[in-house]
């Protein structure tokens, strides 16, 4: 009797095993705005999946007409969503041209703004160290830290704005003493 009730509960388990690091694992992926850098969409799995299967399955969350930048994880994004572009892999015992270097180049200094988002997702311990909380809940948190920083970025935003129009104020009121003067 007890193997029975020992086995149901490595079936439930399975599901979230990754072999290749040999741990219980998830999977978040982030759509991101390139230009404002707020996080639209999070897609969460469970386990050893590929970034590009993932992809698929969360198809739908995709804006419509949207632009994606995606790393080398992506391979084959064409044929799926053909407004894309990522970087081109080397194949095996080949190097790069130094052309396609540069194009791969050009594709990562426009992909740097999402990296510096992830990292700055990650000053949340929760999401950078072992996860010991339900595997449920886990969208649920990515969720309210992505809201948290969205309303921080926001804040940034709008205190950046309020900066300029006060110089913009302050400089047209020099320009207005300064012809009085003569």
């Amino acid at each position: 009797m007890p193997q029975k009730f020992q086995y149901k509960h490595l079936k439930k388990q399975k599901k979230s095993y990754s072999g290749k690091k040999k741990a219980h694992t998830f999977k978040v992926q982030a759509i991101i705005h390139y230009r404002t850098r707020q996080v639209l969409s999070l897609c969460t799995s469970r386990g050893a999946v590929h970034d590009f299967e993932l992809f698929k399955r969360n198809l739908n969350q995709v804006p419509k007409g949207s632009f994606i930048l995606a790393d080398k994880g992506y391979q084959g994004i064409y044929a799926v969503y053909p407004n894309s572009l990522l970087p081109l892999k080397a194949k095996k015992r080949c190097k790069l041209h130094p052309e396609l270097k540069v194009y791969n180049q050009e594709i990562n200094k426009r992909r740097i703004g999402i990296e510096h988002v992830f990292g700055s997702l990650k000053t949340f311990k929760i999401l950078t160290e072992r996860y010991r909380n339900r595997g449920k809940r886990l969208g649920l948190r990515f969720n309210l830290i992505a809201g948290i920083y969205n309303m921080e970025l926001s804040k940034k935003w709008l205190m950046k704005e309020l900066y300029l129009f006060n110089n913009l104020i302050y400089t047209s009121t020099n320009i207005y003493r300064n012809n009085n003067l003569r």
